[in-house]
């Protein structure tokens, strides 16, 4: 591994680390009365690494955002949680890449697809009831829109840091 891929891999893990304990200080529960929703600001980062780097790279990130998240908050369910969605979102973003039909956004609505799915294993897990899935379709939705702003931030992101072409 390079050491400019793993200088900007240390950027980009501190930089989803920064943005997902931001994104828990937003009251998003006032808004969106669903428990656990989120606007999913770190996996920002994860897509556009994806892209920019690769998907081990991106794998690494996020890693160990969620390990070092869970930390400084001094959860370990919420490690389940976020390992679960964050494992399942990766895999369905990594299979989704290849897809020549899918843009970074068909990507991205994908991966929070894969992420709520995620979680509602480790919630059917916790709570000993498959009663918890009543909840997915409404999670589905939410992380559709969701998924769309992390994709448009993501590909606004790609854009702005695509190589110049060099001067014909």
């Amino acid at each position: 591994m390079k050491t400019k891929d793993l200088t900007l891999m240390a950027i980009l893990t501190a930089l989803a680390l920064v943005l997902s304990l931001v994104e828990r200080m937003i009251p998003l529960e006032m808004l969106i009365p669903l428990p656990g929703v989120k606007l999913g600001l770190a996996n920002t980062v994860t897509l556009f690494a994806i892209y920019w780097l690769n998907v081990p790279s991106a794998s690494i990130i996020l890693l160990a955002r969620c390990l070092l998240a869970s930390l400084f908050s001094g959860s370990l369910t919420g490690l389940a949680f976020s390992l679960a969605g964050g494992v399942f979102s990766m895999l369905t973003m990594a299979a989704a890449r290849r897809s020549k039909h899918l843009s970074v956004y068909g990507v991205s609505v994908l991966g929070a697809a894969g992420h709520n799915c995620g979680q509602m294993m480790i919630a059917i897990l916790f709570m000993h009831s498959a009663h918890i899935l009543g909840y997915l379709p409404y999670l589905l939705l939410i992380g559709t829109a969701c998924g769309l702003a992390t994709g448009t931030a993501a590909a606004g992101v790609l854009r702005v840091m695509r190589p110049k072409q060099p001067a014909a």
